[in-house]
């Protein structure tokens, strides 16, 4: 049995922001919220089902400025209250298997919230099954996706002086 973890597939955003711990966990497990940031725009994210415990839905309803519909179905893997939220795009609630779409492919989020000084150390891994699905993931503009959807989530709770 081959138990070595192979990070070689894995993209990584990782960033200090001035919003705290329970705030970003917040964003990330509050369907009211996750809706006012996920999506980078002019995408926006119309429907959010997040229930915190593993073997629940993630699930979000993304919409694009032409119509476009991209809907995500994923199961919660793990909980840690303000600090940790892993789910995946593997299976589907209650640990379902899915199959990987014929034109895309499954990661799993692994969402980590570490407190700082100033606020937070917030830190996205995508992991990938294959080199290639990272690949694809890259290509698809993973950091710089990601990377707005964060600045997005640190603006809702960031006030202005």
């Amino acid at each position: 049995m081959n138990t070595k973890n192979d990070f070689s597939h894995d993209l990584v955003l990782e960033r200090e922001v001035p919003v705290s711990a329970e705030n970003l966990w917040n964003g990330w497990t509050n369907p009211d919220v996750i809706v006012k940031w996920f999506t980078p725009k002019p995408w926006v994210t119309t429907e959010a089902e997040i229930n915190l415990e593993p073997g629940g839905i993630f699930r979000t309803v993304m919409c694009g400025p032409d119509g476009e519909r991209n809907e995500g179905d994923g199961c919660v893997l793990e909980v840690v209250e303000h600090r940790r939220f892993v789910w995946t795009s593997a299976m589907g609630p209650g640990f379902q298997p899915v199959a990987a779409p014929a034109d895309g492919f499954l990661f799993t989020a692994i969402l980590e919230f570490t407190p700082t000084d100033g606020g937070a150390l917030y830190k996205a891994t995508a992991r990938h099954s294959t080199p290639e699905d990272a690949a694809k993931h890259a290509e698809m503009g993973f950091h710089a996706g990601w990377g707005e959807a964060l600045n997005q989530l640190v603006a809702l709770f960031v006030t202005e002086p």
